[in-house]
């Protein structure tokens, strides 16, 4: 929390940014994080009590292979799993606690649903903690995106190790990058909101990208690694914390690095606020000693599955990485596009049949379970290879479904 004189400059918050994202840890762990929303049968329309929710998915406690469930705003369900040596481990633990918590759910007639974007209800906030209340709060000042993605949206998230060595830490971190429309294209599956089609295949990278864009914009890569620290630092606060249960929103900006110059009348900023302001940006590929793919829709099993295996096939094994920084690119900055058109576009189509296509030739190497396998190349199938993605079938289902 703020302190009454300055503690840190800006040359040793850029240092603490770096050493505390970037720094190689040696082994290839794998993470996911689901993210999932919650409904009543096959309603996609009503509303659910959260307590009920939270109810019901305390009896799954403990899950068999400990991931850790939490809830996001609008109570969209998340289950994070620990850190593994292979994509395949990872998938069959977070597929072993998926089952126990639908288990739990079911007995009170609830069901997870794997989509980008609420299809059928209307953003409303059910977690109360300080922490939201002041980033719905900073968020409303600018309209109402931040109040949908924060209860409206859920996402995959995959997280992959740095590797061992600064060049391989710099060379995930590009590819992350390079990789972005062609995945968001190649995986969009929220179409849908609130009851209409919103004329996006992912609405929800739609809602994040207006939203205040020095915390959600991708970072400038022109200086590697380096820029991150440039982007935290750049970045607005969000808001200060005076205590543990008050949060005061900003309602005029203030980047980080205007607030180590110049201070707030609430104090001067130090390093457990760097750390905690790192938290409250949310870029596509976001580090924090591992590299977090944010883009990705929420996706039904095995639909999930598939799209963690291709981030680790692409990411680990050295002649995937190839082939998909060769595929993207000229696509590296489509992401708009991708949100829009999926693999209708034609240059990010072409370069998910060729990176897909790798990742699916890399799989076996980096640990892929077989089921994971076969349901990739039935993506590829139904999918990659027809230009099409799975809005495209919600699409066709519509809101009902």
């Amino acid at each position: 929390m703020p302190e009454p004189h300055r503690s840190l400059t800006l040359g040793e918050a850029r240092d603490h940014v770096l050493r505390r994202c970037f720094a190689p840890r040696g082994a290839d762990l794998i993470g996911l994080e689901t993210e999932w929303l919650v409904v009543l049968g096959d309603d996609l329309t009503a509303p659910v009590p959260f307590a009920q929710v939270q109810a019901a998915t305390a009896e799954a406690h403990p899950l068999p292979a400990h991931s850790v469930v939490t809830y996001e705003p609008g109570g969209q369900l998340e289950l994070s799993g620990q850190p593994v040596t292979t994509v395949g481990a990872a998938c069959e633990a977070m597929r072993t606690d998926t089952v126990a918590v639908e288990r739990a759910l079911a007995r009170g007639a609830l069901t997870l649903v794997g989509e980008g974007m609420d299809p059928g209800r209307s953003p409303h906030r059910v977690v109360h903690t300080p922490r939201y209340a002041a980033m719905e709060a900073y968020f409303d000042a600018d309209g109402p995106d931040g109040k949908r993605m924060m209860s409206s949206t859920a996402a995959l998230q995959v997280n992959v190790g740095l590797g061992g060595s600064e060049g391989t830490a710099q060379e995930r971190w590009l590819l992350a990058h390079a990789l972005g429309p062609t995945l968001v294209a190649t995986f969009a599956n929220s179409p849908l909101n609130a009851g209409r089609a919103t004329g996006w295949k992912s609405a929800r990278l739609a809602t994040w990208w207006q939203i205040d864009p020095t915390r959600t914009a991708p970072v400038a890569l022109g200086g590697g690694v380096a820029a991150w620290a440039t982007y935290a630092l750049d970045a607005r606060v969000m808001f200060i914390r005076e205590r543990d249960d008050r949060y005061m929103p900003l309602d005029r900006p203030l980047t980080f690095a205007r607030w180590i110059r110049d201070g707030h009348e609430l104090g001067h900023p130090t390093i457990d606020d760097l750390d905690y302001h790192l938290t409250t940006l949310f870029p596509p590929v976001r580090p924090r000693g591992w590299l977090e793919f944010r883009y990705l829709d929420a996706l039904p099993d095995p639909w999930w599955r598939v799209a963690a295996t291709v981030v680790a096939a692409l990411l680990l094994d050295d002649s995937a990485k190839a082939a998909a920084f060769r595929a993207t690119e000229g696509t590296e900055g489509l992401w708009l596009a991708a949100a829009r058109w999926g693999l209708e576009h034609p240059a990010l189509a072409s370069a998910a049949v060729e990176s897909v296509g790798a990742a699916l030739e890399a799989a076996g190497r980096v640990g892929a379970d077989a089921e994971s396998v076969d349901a990739a190349a039935m993506y590829f199938e139904r999918y990659v290879a027809r230009g099409r993605c799975p809005a495209d079938d919600r699409l066709l289902q519509g809101v009902s479904s």
